[in-house]
C-alpha cells in the first residue's frame, strides 16, 4: 500500500475507535443507573475509571507484543474483536437478574483492556509511515478529534432512543474496525522483531527523554478525562442540559480540535515542538478554567471552542515528539508508554476531578484541572527547550 493510502486507512480506524468510545459520555449518568450504579457522580466516575485503568495496565503489553512479533495488524484485529465482545456483554448485562454494578465494572475493564490494543497499535502503525512525524501525528489527531467530535453529539442523540443504544452502536463499530483492519491494513515490515517484553522495557529505560512528551501527554489527557466526567455532569446539572445538548457542548471542543490538528502538526515540523507544546499547554489550562467560571451557556460554549483550538495546537506536536525520540524498532513500546501515561492522566482527571467536584464544587474542580496543566507545563519548560533543540529532525523550515 502507498504511504498516503495507509495513512487514510489507519486514520479511519482510529476515528471509529474513538467514535465508539465517546458515544457513551453525554449521558453517562443515565447509563450507570441502568447498570445499578448509585449516586450519579460517583458511579459515573468509577465506570469511566475502570476502562482507563485497563488502558494503563494493558497498553504496554500490546505494544511489546507487537514489537516482539514485528506485526501490528493481527493485534489491531484482536483488540477490536475483544472490544466488540466487551460492549456486547455490557449491553446484555441489564437482562441478567443477578448482574450488579460490580459486574458492569468488571466487563468495562475487559472491554478497555481489548480496546487499547486496537487504538494504541493503530497509532503506532501510523507512526511507522514516512512523510514527516508531524504530518502523521496530525493525521492521528484529526482522527482522534474527529471521532470524539462526532461521538459526542451522536451519542447524545442515541441516548434519546434509550440508555443502552450507545453501547450497542459502540460494539458494532468495533466489529466494523476488526473487519476493515483484517481486509485493508497490511503490515509493511517497518517494525522490528524483538526478543520479548523485557527488551522493550529496557529500551524505555534507556531513553529517559521520552518522559518529556509522556509528561505533557499526562497533563493533556488529565483535562480530557476531567471533561468526560466533570464537564459532562457540569453541563447537565448547572445548565440543566439534556444528553443531546450536552453532546453538542462537548462537540464545540472536539470539532476545532479535530479540524486544526493536521495543519498544526505540519507547522510543528517547521518551527519545532517547544512553542506548540509549552505555550499551548499554558493557554489550554487558562481556557479550561474559563469554562468553569463561565456565567452562561453561551460563554461556556465560547470557552469550549477556545479549548479545542488550543488543544489542536499542542496535541500533534506532543505525539510527534515521541517519534522524534524513539528508534523506529521501538516505536510500539514508545507509543504504548505515551498512551499509558495519557491513560493515567485521563484516569487522574476522572478521579481527582470527580473527588474535587464532589467535595468542593465545580468551580474548584475546573480551577484544579486548569492549574495543574499550567503548573506542569512551566516545570517541564527547560527540558523541552533542550529536547526540541537537539532532537527535532531537519529540515525545520
Amino acid at each position: 500500500m502507498s504511504t498516503r493510502r495507509n495513512r487514510i486507512a489507519l486514520s479511519g480506524t482510529i476515528f471509529v475507535i474513538l467514535l465508539a468510545q465517546v458515544l457513551l459520555y453525554p449521558g453517562i449518568d443515565t447509563l450507570v443507573v441502568v447498570f445499578g450504579g448509585g449516586e450519579a457522580l460517583r458511579a459515573s466516575m468509577w465506570f469511566l475509571a475502570a476502562e482507563f485503568a485497563a488502558f494503563v495496565a494493558f497498553a504496554g503489553l500490546w505494544g511489546a507484543a507487537s514489537d516482539a512479533t514485528g506485526r501490528r495488524v493481527p493485534f489491531i484485529v484482536a483488540g477490536a474483536v475483544g472490544g466488540f465482545v466487551g460492549y456486547g456483554l455490557l449491553g446484555l448485562l441489564p437482562t441478567l437478574d443477578a448482574a450488579t454494578f460490580g459486574t458492569a465494572l468488571g466487563l468495562r475493564i475487559l472491554q478497555g483492556a481489548a480496546t487499547i490494543g486496537a487504538f494504541s497499535l493503530s497509532i503506532t502503525m501510523l507512526m511507522d509511515l514516512d512523510g514527516g512525524h508531524g504530518r502523521n501525528m496530525g493525521a492521528a489527531g484529526i482522527a482522534i478529534g474527529g471521532g470524539t467530535a462526532l461521538g459526542a453529539p451522536l451519542g447524545g442523540q442515541l441516548y434519546e432512543l434509550g440508555p443502552l443504544v450507545p453501547v450497542y452502536v459502540a460494539g458494532g463499530l468495533l466489529l466494523a474496525v476488526a473487519v476493515v483492519a483484517a481486509v485493508v491494513l497490511e503490515d509493511d515490515g517497518t517494525s522490528t522483531r524483538r526478543e520479548g517484553f523485557s527488551a522493550a522495557i529496557v529500551r524505555i529505560r534507556e531513553t529517559p527523554l521520552l518522559l518529556v512528551p509522556y509528561a505533557f501527554g499526562f497533563i493533556d489527557r488529565l483535562t480530557a478525562g476531567f471533561f468526560a466526567l466533570v464537564g459532562t455532569l457540569y453541563f447537565r446539572q448547572v445548565f440543566d442540559l439534556d444528553p443531546g445538548a450536552t453532546g453538542l457542548m462537548l462537540a464545540l471542543f472536539f470539532a476545532p480540535f479535530a479540524l486544526l490538528q493536521y495543519p498544526f502538526g505540519v507547522v510543528s515540523d517547521r518551527i519545532g515542538r517547544t512553542i506548540p507544546v509549552v505555550a499551548g499547554s499554558t493557554l489550554y489550562g487558562v481556557a479550561v478554567v474559563g469554562v468553569g467560571v463561565a456565567p452562561s451557556v453561551g460563554a461556556a460554549a465560547l470557552a469550549m471552542v477556545l479549548v479545542g483550538i488550543i488543544g489542536a495546537m499542542m496535541a500533534p506536536a506532543t505525539m510527534a515528539l515521541v517519534t522524534d525520540l524513539a528508534p523506529s524498532s521501538d516505536r510500539g513500546v514508545a507509543m504504548a508508554g505515551f498512551n499509558a501515561f495519557g491513560s493515567v492522566g485521563f484516569l487522574a482527571g476522572i478521579l481527582v476531578g470527580g473527588a474535587v467536584a464532589d467535595r468542593f464544587g465545580y468551580v474548584a474542580a475546573f480551577a484544579v484541572a486548569g492549574g495543574v496543566e499550567i503548573a506542569l507545563a512551566l516545570i517541564v519548560l527547560p527540558v523541552v527547550f533542550r529536547v526540541d533543540r537537539f532532537e527535532t529532525p531537519s529540515p525545520r523550515w
